[in-house]
């Protein structure tokens, strides 16, 4: 082990000194670390110093100011791309802050140079061969095979690692002391040599069995860095002072040492290190080859064991994503709901009921700012289908080779910049339900295979040889007339009748004028809690003219509108027409035009109504058709409206 000591130079621990014996030195601004700062501009975690086989490594734990690492007249900073950097006596590391702005700690270790007395190497080409470890005969081939099984035994990481140690006790008799020395990766590490080769368990033998040392027992890093130099297996042998000089050998008393690489393909990840503290007495050639054969599957078993552990963590992210997806859906839910008392809602929200536990697919229709993706997740979370994902995506937003990624799919090298799989959106919303909203804009190319996921619900990721089953509820909305997009052959006339199983119209807020007063209220609550903004309400003549106006922009110019009254109103306040846009202020000059006597709200939009139909016949001398073009609306709308108001 190489001795540290950091020395607090700058700061509020200034001329603070800190001696250890660590494989890792934690450093910040928490009383757990091992050298707790109290400066402010120094981070809870701020950084940490992992002893590696040349000595120690300096990582940047994301911290919020920065960690520099000055070495004579060069600076280097640890950040994004590089947060970890190996370390030379003499260095200052900077946290926080650079000229003085920050706290400045000088490092000083000494690093061992002896190296101990080599009597036998094997290669890694010679490891696991068991002619050498069976010169013990069948009793040594016994505890091989137990040991073998032993490791192969456990599942965990830690578990693996003592059995591993527990294994090579139980293999080689005279040891004593058997080490699992691993490399703690850095994963922003610009380069091999910053990474830590740290112990993570030691296990001594005892009367009854392998058990874990009294105290910290350190390890023998001349022989570990022997081993990754070599390449291979390495044992040490005990000799005079004037001979073998390593100071951590002769310290803890070792007779004799055998260090065996732990490996995965060409690369050394670990060493297993076994010694004998008692007594002297000399392992053997055999003992190499026994604990070769035994690292072949202690190496294979330390892989699998980091690769579970890694897929058990990023099952468990991918789960509390996944929760988080759907709590935050789900909160969305809650928070937009369907405000409505009209008829044409009440019939609407009827409609929702018959169809949300079936599998047919759902067409939304509705004019821009109705609220059609609103409709969509009423029909996913009034379903069986709650607890799955509710997936949107807006089809006019990407271009057909993204949006087909997007949807589908793409497997590693399907294309330009396809650098790993990417699952589509119908794989993340199997067993819920994908909305597609403008589903018109749809190019003719995907919509034949959003038919094919439709029918036989299957999809082909772009690149993919085989196709894959998903189960996805499908509602569609468009603001388009599809049935005249099918004619002009921008759409697929099979796909529209598969869509359009069970379509729902979504009136605009000038039918459904009863919703108006609610809606207006419910955004009124939400923006005022939002902006901690109390008001009073609205005022009876602001209500009227919000009733009045015909709202283009539907809902959502509603709630804009909304939102600019509770900007514009002083706190504790009541919402007054002349805070209402000069668009709906509009009104008033129309009622006044129109002579309209004061009555109910019905009443007076009726004689606004008639003014406004009458002006328009008279100006194009009675013909229909040209004042029903003015107005906006088709003839048979005009013969509605004069019917309803009794013009001849």
């Amino acid at each position: 082990m190489s001795s540290l000591r950091l020395e607090v130079v700058s700061g509020a621990s200034a001329g603070r000194s800190f001696d250890a014996e660590l494989d890792v030195i934690t450093i910040g601004r928490s009383e757990g670390n091992a050298l707790a700062l109290s400066d402010a501009h120094v981070s809870a975690e701020h950084a940490r110093l992992v002893s590696s086989v040349e000595g120690f490594v300096l990582e940047d734990l994301e911290s919020t100011n920065g960690t520099w690492l000055r070495r004579g007249d060069e600076l280097h900073a640890l950040g994004e791309g590089r947060r970890a950097a190996t370390l030379a006596p003499g260095d200052v590391i900077l946290l926080g802050g650079l000229d003085g702005e920050g706290t400045a700690i000088r490092v000083d270790f000494a690093i061992e140079q002896d190296l101990a007395q080599i009597v036998e190497v094997r290669p890694l080409s010679e490891l696991g061969r068991v002619d050498g470890a069976l010169a013990g005969g069948a009793d040594r081939l016994k505890r091989l095979l137990q040991a073998m099984r032993d490791v192969a035994s456990h599942d965990g990481l830690n578990e693996t690692v003592t059995g591993i140690a527990d294994a090579a006790l139980s293999l080689v008799p005279r040891a004593t002391h058997a080490t699992v020395v691993l490399r703690e990766d850095a994963d922003t590490s610009p380069d091999a040599k910053t990474l830590g080769m740290v112990p993570v368990v030691t296990r001594v033998r005892g009367p009854e069995g392998p058990r874990a040392p009294e105290g910290r027992v350190a390890v023998t890093r001349s022989v570990v860095r022997k081993v990754i130099a070599e390449r291979g297996a390495v044992l040490a042998a005990d000799a005079p002072s004037e001979t073998f000089s390593s100071e951590s050998l002769l310290g803890a008393s070792i007779r004799s040492t055998i260090g065996v690489p732990l490996w995965k393909e060409a690369e050394i990840f670990g060493v297993l290190q076994l010694d004998n503290r008692d007594a002297p007495a000399m392992f053997e050639a055999a003992d190499v080859d026994a604990l070769g054969a035994l690292a072949v599957s202690a190496s294979l078993a330390i892989a699998n064991a980091q690769l579970i552990q890694r897929l058990s963590a990023a099952r468990a992210e991918l789960r509390k994503e996944n929760q988080y997806l759907r709590g935050k859906e789900r909160a969305r839910s809650g928070e937009v709901q369907i405000i409505g008392e009209s008829r044409a809602m009440t019939e609407l929200l009827r409609q929702l009921d018959k169809v949300v536990d079936t599998r047919v697919s759902v067409l939304v229709e509705g004019e821009t700012g109705t609220g059609k993706e609103l409709i969509a997740s009423a029909v996913h979370y009034r379903s069986k289908r709650r607890d799955k994902l509710f997936v949107a995506q807006n089809c006019a937003a990407f271009p057909e080779n993204l949006l087909e990624s997007e949807l589908f799919g793409h497997k590693r090298g399907a294309f330009t910049g396809a650098t790993d799989d990417k699952k589509g959106l119908f794989e993340i919303a199997d067993g819920g339900t994908l909305f597609l909203d403008e589903v018109g804009e749809m190019p003719l190319a995907l919509q034949a295979k959003l038919l094919r996921a439709l029918q036989e619900g299957e999809i082909r990721p772009l690149g993919a040889t085989q196709p894959k089953q998903v189960n996805v509820r499908i509602v569609a909305a468009t603001n388009r007339n599809l049935e005249s997009e099918v004619r002009a052959g921008r759409f697929r006339e099979d796909l529209y009748y598969r869509l359009k199983v069970f379509p729902i119209q979504v009136p605009p807020l000038r039918d459904r004028r009863d919703d108006i007063g609610p809606l207006a209220n419910f955004f009124l609550a939400r923006y005022t809690r939002e902006m901690a903004k109390p008001l009073l309400g609205f005022a009876q003549e602001t209500l009227e003219l919000l009733r009045a106006y015909d709202f283009p922009g539907n809902v959502r110019e509603l709630q804009n509108e909304v939102q600019r009254l509770v900007i514009q109103a002083d706190t504790d306040s009541v919402v007054t027409p002349e805070l209402l846009s000069p668009r709906v202020r509009q009104i008033e000059s129309v009622l006044l035009s129109a002579n309209a006597a004061k009555g109910s709200l019905k009443e007076m939009v009726d004689q606004v109504e008639r003014h406004i139909l009458m002006d328009a016949l008279r100006e194009h001398n009675g013909n229909k058709t040209a004042a029903a073009k003015t107005l906006g609306i088709t003839r048979e709308g005009l013969h509605k409206k004069l019917k309803q108001l009794g013009i001849n």
